[in-house]
């Protein structure tokens, strides 16, 4: 319907302007504290102790350890007026994980069922259960009865106390790892049909919740044994080690909350939520090494990091003279839907978890380099103009942006055909380049009855609906908008068909998408989000699964992607919301960050954090989406951000324009040069993308996940490690002259940039220049680099290969190298090429890693390595001898960067031309 009246138009595009307002910069009133959520108030009050229950009928049922879980009063008498009895499930599966589940028992006819999060565990993981056969009983310390064991692995056990209620694991010695409601804090709060008398409304400002089925929250505590740190729990902007949030000491604190909101410029060293979500913390220590534990949950969740002593005054003697550290969970909503990981190593939790919500996606080549963003590119003839000053300047890029701006009066699938009056020829000029562009498609629909895909939506009822069963209208940025429902299959599969070529009218093959806003954010809502009570598919409330609304969103996105390309070449699709699983399906970046020095800092244990729960392609908006940054802080930030999984630059359009070529000869050289390392090192990027794809280790990773027992790197979050090769430390002040670096390890590092050796274990106190932060290459490692530069990544494919070789103190090193066609799925019928390169003994040899049974499909390439630099090599050789070609090739000083020719000399095998996909070997005579 259109408007006619200009008056009421006037006043809605007022209200409008009010509600954008209030949300263009943190307002911590716009929010709600754990004192103004109930669930979470009534969470932090109870006392250890709480809980009253106790496990009953112990038995195993279809391979899983089954059990009532049953209210006791006072007198130690079951007491089923207080609590309906609660249904225990626990189940193990290869790799020692252990899968715990408590929820409402369906034989007693609860009002409805509670939500429990679909499509997140992969269906692999499911086919690893282990079918328990008996369980055996031991009785615990003081305990009055026996409690349950159940074999996990040769070296753990998981025990289900009955008496008082308490699920732990427990090594093969009798030593704890995790454990639940060992400090009694567990409390499920039952579904109810309403009754007259019953207010269960909440108010938050001008918002009232109805909460049809009265409070529903679960909270329980979980201890990390023999841990020195815990980690995890994205997304907030503050420290990688988290912070105790309560105890003996500690400055009032709200808890790390994990609700998915649209936070413009959030604040830094915050345990507020920001985008995303994933409800899985690490513990890492020492003596004990690592282990996790992981909640399904979708609801919005509170998480409390306890300090020591917290419970001093509980009265309470756990049956444990470890140390630990305590956490308390609330959610609320959902179920319990838990899972236990005992490592022991840091990787080998990692490989857990992703072994349960998946790796991350294999991206495609191109989107591991360098984009370029704005918001916005006004027209053709601007996106043209940006192109064409990255080649006269000589700063490769190969993804291009285009923000909302771009469409139809914001509806998205579309363009504006006065600004851009040919998508296609400008998507194909930059083709043509071997570049791609990436458009922005949030889920908010425009509610214009012209608009196909509203009118689409809204004939099929495929919209959210209010509590009251409408379509949901909320305000974004096309103004009055309503949502796809995407928990149902069917509506995903219809959004992905909206992005083939004949609905996407505009689009090319060398499109891709941008998800932004999916948290879901509505400018009208309560805390710029959707009601809680609005619903979804099957009666689902939005409070249920609100934190994976955007995955779902991301899932479907992506699907769309692979459908108009018949599921042949790879997705690329960028997305803000993010939940546990979020890897499969694409990238994700930091959110609208703030062009200052404290936004940097925290930048780099936020993209770790999203590494050590399984979402290694990430990264910040390099320099600050708001404000200007001033020229060192922006230069700092390229040389940190070519390290990023994911690097891309992006402003917003009140800012100045800040392509890296607007800020005078000096400045240019400087951020070219930052994005000239990012393209040398794209074949060792790409490797640690397919290492993160099949076993789940993050490509940037904390400095303990490498040096598990180097206790100087546990809290260090300044430095990080690319790979097991590379460590980086970043430039976090302006005029910063010195810095101080910890070098981990026994073996010697050697400066990225000049070859320079360092000892390893010690803190260098280190001389800063503008040119380069601080990066080594650790002794022991080869890393790939290709160093001729050209347009984009694309352009780079057939271009030959430098082997930097870092030896250690046995004069030993080696690396690997992955390479496919950067695009197709075909690598997973065995379409690649993966060697290890091995130094020792004065020989460096390449093996094949490729197993046999890796698929049918070959892929060639006749690509070869043009240097080999060696440095700490002791010999001084001239020659060395190729086999089993029996060629001789001259080994001669050379420079470490070729585009560096007054940098030292180190030693360089020259030309050697082997082929990167032969065996070979080549001997230092």
């Amino acid at each position: 319907m259109r408007m006619r009246n200009p008056n009421l138009r006037f006043l809605l595009l007022l209200l409008l302007v009010l509600q954008l307002s209030s949300v263009l910069s943190w307002k911590k009133d716009e929010f709600r504290n754990c004192h103004q959520t109930p669930f979470c108030k009534r969470g932090r009050a109870r006392k250890p102790g709480f809980c009253s229950l106790v496990a009953h009928d112990v038995s195993i049922s279809d391979g899983d350890l089954t059990a009532k879980l049953i209210s006791k009063n006072k007198d130690n008498q079951e007491d089923q007026s207080q609590l309906r009895p609660l249904i225990l499930t626990l189940s193990v599966y290869q790799d020692g994980i252990m899968r715990l589940k408590i929820d409402e028992d369906p034989s007693l006819d609860p009002p409805k069922k509670r939500f429990e999060v679909p499509d997140v565990i992969v269906s692999e993981f499911v086919d690893k259960k282990l079918w328990l056969q008996r369980l055996s009983t031991e009785t615990i310390g003081g305990d009055s009865g026996p409690s349950s064991i159940v074999y996990l692995s040769d070296s753990y056990e998981a025990v289900l106390r009955h008496d008082p209620f308490e699920v732990y694991v427990r090594d093969s010695a009798g030593n704890r790892v995790v454990s639940l409601n060992s400090h009694g804090l567990f409390d499920f709060e039952q579904l109810r049909k309403k009754e007259e008398g019953d207010d269960w409304e909440e108010r938050f400002r001008s918002y009232t919740d109805t909460r049809p089925y009265g409070p529903q929250s679960i909270s329980f505590d979980v201890s990390f044994y023999e841990a020195d740190f815990v980690y995890g729990i994205p997304e907030h902007a503050t420290s990688l080690a988290l912070k105790p949030t309560r105890g003996p000491g500690v400055e009032e604190s709200e808890p790390y909350r994990l609700f998915n909101l649209d936070v413009f410029e959030y604040i830094h060293d915050s345990p507020f939520g920001l985008y995303g979500s994933i409800p899985f913390m690490l513990s890492h220590g020492k003596s004990r090494g690592t282990s996790g534990f992981f909640w399904l949950n979708a609801a919005e969740m509170q998480i409390d990091v306890l300090g020591s002593g917290w419970d001093a005054e509980s009265g309470i003697s756990l049956p444990s003279s470890q140390s630990r550290i305590d956490t308390l969970w609330m959610s609320e909503a959902g179920v319990v839907d838990a899972f236990f990981f005992m490592g022991p190593g840091p990787k080998d939790v990692i490989r857990q978890y992703t072994s349960v919500t998946g790796t991350t996606a294999m991206p495609q080549l191109f989107s591991i380099a360098y984009h370029q963003c704005r918001w916005n590119y006004r027209d053709e003839e601007d996106v043209e103009n940006v192109d064409s000053e990255f080649d006269e300047h000589d700063i490769p890029y190969d993804v291009l942006w285009l923000d909302i701006e771009h469409t139809d009066g914001k509806r998205y699938f579309t363009w504006d055909r006065i600004l851009f009056p040919h998508p296609e020829e400008m998507q194909r000029k930059l083709s043509g380049k071997g570049r791609h562009m990436v458009t922005i498609v949030d889920p908010h629909i425009k509610r214009d009855e012209s608009f196909f895909l509203h009118k689409e939506a809204t004939e099929k009822g495929y919209y959210v609906r209010d509590a009251n069963g409408n379509d949901y209208d909320g305000w974004c940025w096309p103004g009055s908008s309503s949502y796809p429902d995407m928990l149902k299959l069917e509506i995903r599969s219809w959004w992905a068909d909206k992005f083939s070529y004949q609905n996407y009218v505009g689009s090319t093959p060398s499109l891709y998408i941008w998800n932004d806003m999916n948290e879901p954010s509505v400018f009208n809502g309560p805390e710029v989000t959707m009601p809680r009570d609005a619903l979804h598919y099957g009666g689902v409330e939005h409070r249920e699964l609100h934190n994976a609304y955007g995955y779902y969103f991301h899932m479907a996105t992506a699907d769309g992607l692979l459908k108009r390309g018949d599921r042949k070449d790879r997705p690329f699709v960028l997305s803000r919301a993010i939940f546990a699983g979020t890897q499969r399906y694409g990238a994700v970046w930091t959110g609208d960050n703030s062009a200052d020095w404290d936004q940097l800092r925290v930048s780099v244990p936020m993209v770790l954090t999203l590494g050590l729960t399984g979402v290694s392609f990430s990264g910040a908006d390099v320099g600050g989406f708001f404000g200007n940054p001033e020229l060192e802080l922006l230069v700092r930030w390229y040389q940190i951000g070519a390290y990023y999984p994911f690097f891309r630059g992006h402003a917003h359009h009140d800012t100045k324009r800040r392509e890296p070529w607007l800020f005078g000869e000096r400045n240019t050289e400087l951020m070219r040069e930052a994005i000239h390392v990012r393209y040398a090192l794209l074949p060792y990027f790409y490797t640690l993308f397919r290492e993160a794809n099949t076993t789940g280790v993050p490509v940037v990773r904390p400095l303990w996940m490498e040096f598990p027992s180097d206790e100087v790197t546990f809290g260090n979050d300044e430095a990080f490690m690319v790979g097991n090769s590379l460590l980086v430390q970043g430039i976090y002040s302006e005029r910063v002259k010195h810095a101080s670096v910890y070098l981990p390890g026994k073996q010697s590092w050697y400066d990225f940039r000049t070859g320079t050796i360092y000892k390893g274990g010690v803190t260098h106190k280190l001389d800063v220049t503008e040119e380069s932060i601080p990066a080594f290459q650790r002794a022991g490692t080869i890393v790939t680099r290709r160093d001729r530069f050209r347009r984009s990544s694309t352009q780079m494919v057939n271009d030959p290969f430098t082997l930097v070789i870092a030896l250690n103190s046995s004069q030993a090193a080696e690396g690997e190298l992955y390479i496919d066609d950067g695009k197709s799925f075909n690598f997973r019928q065995g379409a690649y090429i993966h060697r290890r390169f091995v130094f020792s003994n004065g020989k460096l040899t390449s093996f094949d890693l490729r197993p046999a049974s890796a698929g049918n499909i070959r892929f060639s390439s006749d690509v070869v390595i043009e240097r080999i630099i060696l440095l700490g090599h002791a010999s001084g050789s001239k020659n060395a001898l190729i086999e089993p070609s029996n060629d001789k090739v001259d080994i001669v000083l050379g420079p470490l960067w070729i585009q560096r020719t007054r940098g030292p000399a180190v030693l360089t095998i020259r030309k050697p031309n082997v082929r990167v996909a032969d065996d070979w070997t080549i001997k230092i005579l």
